[in-house]
C-alpha cells in the first residue's frame, strides 16, 4: 500500500470514529450513586431518565473485582440489561411517574470477597423537555 493510499485510509477512518462521536450519547443520568463496599450493604441511587431514552452505567469500583451481576426485582416502566459489569435502562416511550429496579453484586473489594444490593430509583426529569437548534455560520 502507498503512503499516498495508507494516509487517506486513516484519514477516512478518523472522519468515521468523528461521525460516529456525534451520534446522541448518553447523557450522565445517575445522581448521587455513591460506592458500595461489598459487605452485605445496601446502596440507593437515583436515575432521572426521559422516556424513550436508555442509560449506561457500570458497577465497578477502583478496588473491585465484579464476579457476577444479577437482577433481583425488575423495572416495570422500563428494560433492563446486564452488559458486563454494568447495565442499560431503556425507559420505554410513554414512561410517566417512577420506576425501580434492584441489582445484586457480588466480587471482592480489596481482599474481602461479598455482595451489595444497588436499588436504582428511576424518575423523569422536572419540567418539560427543552430541545433547540443552535445555527452554526
Amino acid at each position: 500500500m502507498s503512503r499516498i493510499s495508507f494516509s487517506a485510509a486513516i484519514a477516512a477512518m478518523l472522519m468515521l470514529l468523528a461521525s460516529a462521536s456525534e451520534t446522541k450519547a448518553t447523557p450522565n443520568c445517575l445522581r448521587d450513586n455513591k460506592p458500595y463496599r461489598l459487605a452485605g450493604d445496601t446502596m440507593e441511587w437515583s436515575m432521572t431518565i426521559a422516556p424513550g431514552v436508555d442509560c449506561i452505567q457500570g458497577l465497578r469500583w477502583s478496588t473491585m473485582q465484579i464476579y457476577n451481576v444479577e437482577v433481583t426485582e425488575k423495572p416495570k416502566s422500563g428494560e433492563i440489561v446486564l452488559v458486563g459489569p454494568g447495565f442499560r435502562y431503556f425507559a420505554k416511550p410513554n414512561f410517566s411517574g417512577t420506576d425501580r429496579f434492584t441489582l445484586l453484586v457480588v466480587g471482592k473489594n480489596r481482599h474481602d470477597e461479598g455482595t451489595s444490593t444497588v436499588e436504582v430509583t428511576v424518575s423523569r426529569p422536572n419540567g418539560p423537555l427543552l430541545v433547540s437548534a443552535v445555527d452554526h455560520p
